[in-house]
C-alpha cells in the first residue's frame, strides 16, 4: 500500500514464468471483491504488477500508477 495524502493505492506483485502468458491472467471474483473493498476504504485502486525474471512484465502499469497518484493527489 502506498499513501497519497489521506488516500492510498495498492500494488500486488505476481510472479510470471517465461512459459506463462500474463495476457491470459484473470483476476478471480475474490480478488475483484477484495480490490473493490480496498478502493472503498482507501480511495485508490489496486494494481497487479507481473514480475518476469525480475523485470516488470506489464510496463503499461507504470503509467496507470502515475495517473492514479495524480488523481489521488487532487482529492
Amino acid at each position: 500500500m502506498a499513501k497519497v495524502g489521506e488516500n492510498a493505492f495498492g500494488i500486488q506483485i505476481k510472479p510470471i514464468t517465461a512459459k506463462s502468458n500474463f495476457g491470459n491472467y484473470s483476476i478471480t471474483e475474490r480478488m475483484r471483491s477484495s480490490f473493490a473493498d480496498f478502493e472503498e476504504e482507501y480511495g485508490g485502486k489496486v494494481f497487479v504488477v507481473f514480475s518476469l525474471d525480475g523485470e516488470i512484465g506489464n510496463k503499461e502499469v507504470i503509467e496507470q500508477i502515475k495517473q492514479e497518484i495524480e488523481r489521488l493527489s487532487k482529492k
